[in-house]
This record gives structure tokens, C-alpha cells and sequence, in this order.
């Protein structure tokens, strides 16, 4: 039988994803690797006594099935994982055989491993992959959500950015000039949002009203990149970007500094109400929530950066950190979980944020209303993106050149040196990067490619064996050559 029909049998079962084993006397020790993967990753059903070639479905049946349900819920609820599962158990009668199934459900604190953090994994189209360091930590972080901002520091008043308190508060003042927080002290106002617990700076204080050198000694990366790109990828423009945002100390500077740029990339029809622009159109503000919507809940303890980017056909925003919820769950139910619910906070004080969800009807009905094309919403286990594109072919052209979409991560535990093809496309980013910056770092073409380190350590390396590159001086301090044939 083929999965269809295997699923038919199982006839009083939502099927969502899942994976067969054959387990015919005893539990498979590649199990415990599913159970990791659908815990992180959305639940799944995990069934014993089937066997799988190609895309075929053959029932074996358990030999005893009692105790291979009785030894693996006992595993699940034991000390094997770090947190006690409670699947939902099944038991089918097929061809005489008998088949058990195990739904795995999706767990609200990760990541879920067994025996230590190095056996975590989650669930793709190829099966279950092993998670990275990088990756491991980023669900650490997502475990953490909605706390970390609230952390204090050892810093005080002393530094934050003078100039930046200044107009946040003449800015609240032009907006609402009767405030009762108006006439409070700078110390008292800021404690006021929760800038300041105690005289201590917390990290949304630091954030949103910090100097460049009382952020680095937090965050010694820290930026909201914005770059402009003459094409709809990398690949065919000219240059990597036309437009590169310097740096801002902090997130208040960043926001006016993004907006006044990107403002000018959109349709604003005139109004007939005098000779200017009506900055409150649909898009407009479709486009102001999802710079707000980046600056409030980026992970900013991430290794990557906040990103914005305008390409000919779409404005791209790429938020470190993944989703609480699935987007359709958080856009159905309007959600409110903030990741930085302090930063967001001092956002809603100056009205540049009117709830504490993430604004996903605003942005899409917004832009549709202009555009007539609906955002697309995408993401993975430590990022999300949102991109607004400005017609219908742009998505085409997008699904056929985006970095996102040019094939999938290498999984953490193969060896570096297993033979493997470079997709054509992503070996044309590459080369592309490596002509625009000849030294550029694997941690940098990874985040621009979105796939792991690996897969560019593997990626380089098939690239130099054909002899399309070349490596010249050391790892650290030396650059890459294209070779040009």
C-alpha cells in the first residue's frame, strides 16, 4: 500500500506528519531521534510495525505489542529526555498484524533531546536532522521568550544616550502633550516604561536608549541592517547594494533612520486634502508595523542581525529569532506574545506600536488594499521573514532566485567530507559574494544564504576542489580568489 492508503486504514487518526518504523521485537533506536524532532518541531504520529521502501507502505506487525508500547511510553515519561512526553497511544489491527501508533506532541519548552543537548533534533522533508550548536541555543533563547529584555544590567543612567532620551520624550510631548509621564524626573520617566528597575539599566533600556559603547558591552555585534539592491536578487545585480545604512547607537535612532529611507520606496498617492502625502495610507502603515514589528521582537542575542532589504520587486524583513506559534495560528487567533515585551512597550508610550502582537492583519491587509499582492510570510527554527512584494511576478520571479529557497541545510552530523553537488544556484550567490567581498566569512555567507555553517563549509569546499575558487592566506586574515575560466 502507498501512504494514502496506509493513512486510510488508520481512519480515525488527523494525520499531520509521520514517520513508520518496523519495530518488529523491539524499539529502534532511531525513535528517540523522531521523538526529539517532532517535539521541536510541530508533533507527529510515529508508527511501529511498518515497513517503508520508496514510497511504498508494507504492515509487519509487532511481535509484542503490550511491552513495546509499555517500554516506550515508559521511556517517554522516564528520564531518557529531558522533559516528560505523554503521547497519545493507538493500536490497529492490519492484514492481522498489529500496528502501534504514538502521537508525539509539539512541547512549549525546547529544545526536547535525549541523554544530553547534542541529541536534539527537528523534523524536515528529508527526516529527522540533528541540530547545531547555534541552533540548540536559539531554542534555548525561544524557551526564554518574553524574559530576556527584562534582564538587568550593571549599568545606569549615566549610559544611555543623553540625546536620544531628549527626543523620545519631546517626541511623546508633540503626540500627547497632556502625558502625566511628561512631568516626571528623566530617572522617574524611565523607570516609569521599565527602562530603569531599581537605578539598573534593563537590556530593553540598553536597547532602545543605550550609546554605541554601553550596547557593545552587551551586544558587541550590534546592528539593524538596511541595505538597497538594484535587482530582484544578489545574483543579477550589479553590485551586492546600492545602499547601505550606516550605524545607529540604538533601536529609537535606527526606526526614524529605516523609516525616513524606506518610506521613499513605496506608492503614496497624493490626497486631495492639500498639497502632501497621507503617510496613514494602508501600505504605508502596513510598512511601519513591519519595521516596528522587526525592532520588537528580533532576538537580539541571536549571532544574526536584524535585516531589512529592498530589492526591485520586494521589501524583505528578516527577524533573528523564530515565531512563538505558527504565523496561521498567530494570525487567526491575534496572539499577543511579544518577544520583548519592554521594548515593546516603550514602542505602544510613543504610539509607534498600537498592540503588543505582531500586526500581521495590519501588515497584510494593509498592503493588499495598494498592492493587491499578499505578503509572504516564511520562517524556520531560529528566524522569520516577511516580504511585501510590489506585483504578482515578483513572487515568481522570487520563488525561482531567493537564497531561502536554494536547497537545504547539510545536516549537522554527516562528515564535511561526503561527496555532495553544490546547487547551482547557491554556488552562483556564493561566487557572487566572494566577487563583491573577497573576505567575506562562512558565518556571513550563512546568514545570507540562510543555511547552516556546515552547508557553506561543505559548499566551499566542492567549489575549491572544481577549482571555481581558491583560498588565499590563512583562514583568518586571508581572502578568497574566483577563478575565472
Amino acid at each position: 500500500m502507498n501512504k494514502d492508503e496506509l493513512i486510510k486504514r488508520l481512519d480515525d487518526i488527523e494525520w499531520e506528519d509521520f514517520e513508520v518504523k518496523e519495530a518488529e521485537s523491539q524499539i529502534p533506536r532511531s525513535s528517540w531521534e523522531t521523538v526529539s524532532a517532532f517535539s521541536n518541531t510541530a508533533g507527529g504520529w510515529l508508527v511501529f510495525g511498518v515497513k517503508q521502501k520508496g514510497k511504498k507502505y508494507f504492515p509487519q506487525g509487532v511481535i509484542n505489542p503490550e511491552k513495546i508500547e509499555q517500554d516506550f511510553t515508559t521511556a517517554l515519561r522516564g528520564d531518557k529526555f529531558n522533559q516528560k512526553i505523554i503521547p497519545i497511544c493507538k493500536k490497529y489491527i492490519i492484514d492481522k498484524k498489529t500496528i502501534l501508533a504514538f502521537y508525539i506532541p509539539l512541547s512549549e519548552r525546547k529544545p526536547v533531546y535525549y541523554n544530553n543537548p547534542k541529541n536534539s533534533f527537528i523534523r524536515t522533508a528529508s527526516g529527522d536532522q540533528r541540530l547545531s550548536a547555534e541552533e540548540i541555543d536559539a531554542l534555548y533563547r525561544q524557551s526564554a521568550y518574553g524574559t530576556k529584555d527584562k534582564e538587568l544590567t550593571e549599568l545606569t543612567i549615566d549610559n544611555l544616550d543623553a540625546q536620544t532620551i531628549k527626543q523620545y520624550r519631546q517626541y511623546l510631548k508633540n503626540i500627547k502633550p497632556e502625558h502625566q509621564y511628561n512631568n516626571l524626573s528623566d530617572i522617574n520617566f524611565l523607570t516609569k516604561i521599565r527602562a530603569l528597575d531599581n537605578g539598573k539599566v534593563t537590556i530593553a533600556g540598553l536597547l532602545v536608549f543605550g550609546t554605541e559603547d554601553s550596547i557593545a558591552t552587551i551586544f558587541s555585534d550590534f546592528k539593524v541592517d538596511y541595505l538597497e539592491i538594484f535587482g530582484t536578487s544578489y545574483a543579477d545585480a550589479p553590485r551586492r547594494y546600492e545602499f547601505r545604512l550606516m550605524d545607529y547607537p540604538n533601536l529609537y535612532q535606527y526606526f526614524f533612520a529605516i523609516y525616513e529611507r524606506i518610506i521613499k520606496k513605496i506608492d503614496i498617492p497624493f490626497k486631495m486634502k492639500g498639497a502632501f502625502r497621507d503617510e496613514n495610507q494602508p501600505q504605508v502603515k502596513a510598512i511601519r508595523e513591519a519595521l516596528v514589528n522587526l525592532l520588537m521582537h528580533s532576538d537580539y542575542f541571536s549571532p544574526m542581525k536584524p535585516r531589512i532589504r529592498v530589492f526591485t520587486n520586494r521589501i524583505e524583513f528578516f527577524n533573528p529569532g523564530a515565531l512563538p506559534k505558527p504565523y496561521e495560528e498567530l494570525q487567526m487567533r491575534d496572539i499577543s506574545l511579544p518577544r520583548n515585551p519592554l521594548i515593546t512597550k516603550m514602542f505602544r508610550v510613543i504610539e509607534l506600536a498600537e498592540n503588543a502582537g505582531y500586526g500581521f492583519d495590519k501588515m497584510i491587509n494593509g498592503w493588499l488594499s495598494h498592492y493587491t499582492v499578499k505578503p509572504v510570510v516564511s520562517g524556520d527554527i531560529d528566524n522569520y521573514r516577511i516580504e511585501f512584494f510590489f506585483d504578482a511576478k515578483g513572487i515568481e520571479k522570487d520563488l525561482q532566485k531567493d537564497p531561502i529557497k536554494l536547497g537545504e541545510n547539510v545536516p549537522e552530523n554527516v562528515p564535511e567530507n561526503v561527496p555532495e553537488n553544490v546547487p547551482e544556484n547557491r554556488s552562483k550567490y556564493i561566487i557572487n559574494f566572494i566577487k563583491n567581498n573577497s573576505r567575506i566569512t562562512i558565518s556571513e555567507l550563512s546568514t545570507e544564504l540562510s543555511v547552516n555553517e556546515k552547508t557553506i563549509k561543505r559548499d566551499l569546499s566542492k567549489l575549491k576542489s572544481s577549482g571555481t575558487i581558491k583560498r588565499v592566506g590563512p583562514d583568518k586574515g586571508g581572502h578568497w580568489e574566483v577563478i575565472e575560466k
